[in-house]
Order: structure tokens, then C-alpha cells, then sequence
């Protein structure tokens, strides 16, 4: 039977459903006729349209980033039913309620009926969920992630956006350090731009602040996506711990220099190619709900992380960048007394 109505579950945040994209696409192009409805958080609507991929987003979310206690659907069972949440069993029982006629899923010993591949702990995400639906004998590409260029234009062409929040205190390098690569960038001519989510207007004007941006360039509460994405698709440079703006820039070919602490960029990282740098130090993962930045991820300074600018490619029509200068007296700056090391993994995974 050729499905209908075919529902997929990714409750999850910006950076999740991004990298859920190519598994969604997947999707489209084996049912093109059918309705596809993506349960997923309500503030999600506009990127789930930009995948080209959903056709009407279910709201569903749950605190703390877990399986929603129930789905709102409505009309007769999906003919298909799509766990791109989590390896279960809690995600494989919410659709398995909604009596779907069949249901994709990974393996999980306390839901023997499904008979879907092993998870893989340490893959990659956007692996993952190929890996998924090729076993279900889809054709799946984990690089087909990009995203249209917006149709609006950015108020900000040509900005270094820096985004210094993230989901977890462990994933957050700290506001100083970003300060100070702010300030060395825009010494060195570039306009910079500090992005922040709902909550994180107070770690927003931290940052711009110490840097001495001016009010236009501060751009926090969880700007709506459209505004946001086309901020991101004209951008210089997207600078930003391991969260959803970091796969937005990836989405939109932007280049980026993503700081990794307690996950590491092969489960996480962006696409291998020279316009994604990425910062980490090798060793033990850490713990990414921790309530406090990653040991590992405050051993990267604000001189790697500049270092790192460097090393993208220039934009068209240019020759080169200018060296970063220091931004002395700034804790974990360059220059800054006690500052640690710069051994640090570079360039993709």
C-alpha cells in the first residue's frame, strides 16, 4: 500500500531538526504524493517548511528535550509512522498508540516487534538517520542538508555572526572569550553581529557590551527564523558553540568555526569540507547536560578560535585577511595572562 498519511516524530530543537533533514528528504522523494506531518516543537513551523520536505507540523514537545507524553493526531492512523526521535523504547510506544500500519524504527529489546536496525551510540547524526531508512530500503544521502537561500535579504551582509548560547550550560564557551574574539574582529574591520535565543538576551548584551557593539548589531529573544536564516545565509562567518545555529550555517553553506567540548564533532560536526572549522580537544566525552561549561571545551582560547577565522576561505573578490591582533587583559584571550593552551583539532571530522 502506497502511504498517505505519513507521520514522523524529531520533538527536538533547531539544530536536531536540521540535521533530520536529509532523512525527511528521503521521505519525500520515496512517498512524493503522500501528506507528511513532522511532530515537532510549535517554533519549528517555519524551518519544517523550508526542508521542502513536511507538509504540516504536529506540535509536540516535552521538558528537557524528551518523548512527548502524547501526540495530538487526529483522523485515521498514519499509514506510516517515522521514530526519528530517539532509539526508544518511550518514542517507539507514542507512535506505536497512534496503531500506524507500519512503523520505522531502530531496534530496542523492550519493543521486540520492531525489527529495525542496531544503534550506533557514536555515529554521526545526520549518519544515523540515513543509516536508518537506507536498512528500510530508502535512498538516503546524509549531505542532501542544504536549505534555499531565503527570499529576503540580510539586514547584515557580510556580518561575523557570533552566537555564544547553546541548549546547556556545557555547551556554552564563555561571554569574555567571546568578547574578545568580537573585539579583535571588528579591529580588524569587520561588522559583527551577536545572535541569542529565548532567554539569552542577558548573555547576548554581556558579549556585545565588553565588545563595544553598537544596539543594531545585538539581535537576541529568539528572532523568528526567517529573519534569523537569512542573517545566517548572508553572513561572513558563523562563530558558535556545538548548537543549532552552527548546522544553520551548514544548511546555508556558510562558513563557520564551530567550538566542541563534551560531544564531539564526529557525532555532531559539520560537513567535511575547508568553510567549516571546527575546535576540539580530543579525550574522554563529557558529560553535554552538565550546568557548567565542558572542561574541554574552556581549553579552546580565543586565539584558536581566531586562528580558525583565518583559515576559511576569503570571500570572492578578496585577497586575504589581515592577522589578528591580541586583546590583551581579557581572561582566555589572546595575549591574556594565564590562558591555556592551543592544542586543539582542527578542520572537519
Amino acid at each position: 500500500m502506497t502511504p498517505r498519511r505519513v507521520l514522523v516524530l524529531r520533538a527536538l530543537g533547531l539544530g536536531d531538526l536540521l540535521a533530520g533533514i536529509p532523512a525527511l528528504r528521503a521521505l519525500r522523494r520515496a512517498h512524493p504524493e503522500a501528506e507528511i506531518v513532522l511532530a515537532a516543537p510549535a517554533p519549528l513551523a517555519a524551518v519544517a517548511e523550508a526542508s521542502g520536505a513536511v507538509d504540516r507540523l504536529l506540535p509536540a514537545s516535552a521538558p528537557g528535550r524528551a518523548v512527548p507524553a502524547a501526540l495530538d493526531w487526529t483522523g485515521p492512523p498514519p499509514d506510516l509512522a517515522v521514530d526519528l526521535h530517539g532509539n526508544g523504547p518511550l518514542s517507539h510506544r507514542l507512535l506505536a498508540a497512534l496503531r500506524p500500519a507500519r512503523l520505522l524504527a531502530f531496534a530496542h529489546p523492550d519493543t521486540p516487534r520492531i525489527a529495525g536496525p542496531e544503534w550506533h551510540a557514536e555515529e554521526h547524526e545526520r549518519e544515523r538517520w540515513c543509516r536508518l531508512l537506507s536498512w528500510y530500503g530508502f535512498d538516503a544521502d546524509p549531505a542532501d542538508l542544504r536549505l534555499a537561500r531565503p527570499p529576503a535579504a540580510s539586514w547584515a551582509p557580510g556580518a561575523v555572526v557570533l552566537h555564544p548560547g547553546a541548549g546547556s550550560p556545557a555547551r556554552c564557551w564563555p561571554a569574555d572569550r567571546f568578547a574578545a574574539v568580537a573585539a579583535a574582529l571588528r579591529a580588524r574591520g569587520h561588522r559583527v553581529v551577536v545572535t541569542g535565543g529565548p532567554g539569552e538576551d542577558g548573555l547576548v548584551a554581556a558579549v556585545a557590551d565588553r565588545a563595544g557593539l553598537p544596539g543594531d548589531d545585538r539581535f537576541g529573544g529568539g528572532p523568528p527564523f526567517p529573519r534569523l536564516s537569512a542573517l545566517v545565509a548572508g553572513a561572513r562567518a558563523v562563530i558558535s558553540g556545538d548548537t543549532g545555529l552552527a548546522h544553520l550555517a551548514a544548511a546555508h553553506a556558510t562558513p563557520s568555526v564551530t567550538l566542541f567540548g563534551p560531544t564531539p564533532p564526529s557525532r555532531w560536526g559539520p560537513p567535511a569540507h575547508r568553510r567549516h572549522q571546527v575546535l576540539w580537544h580530543p579525550g574522554p566525552p563529557g558529560d553535554p547536560h552538565a550546568r557548567r561549561p565542558d572542561p574541554a571545551l574552556l581549553r579552546i582560547t580565543a586565539d584558536d578560535v581566531l586562528a580558525a577565522f583565518d583559515r576559511l576561505p576569503a570571500p570572492a573578490g578578496t585577497t586575504g585577511r589581515a592577522a589578528a591582533p591580541g586583546v590583551p587583559g581579557v581572561p582566555g584571550a589572546p595575549g591574556a595572562p594565564g590562558a591555556p593552551g592551543a592544542s586543539v583539532t582542527t578542520g572537519t571530522p
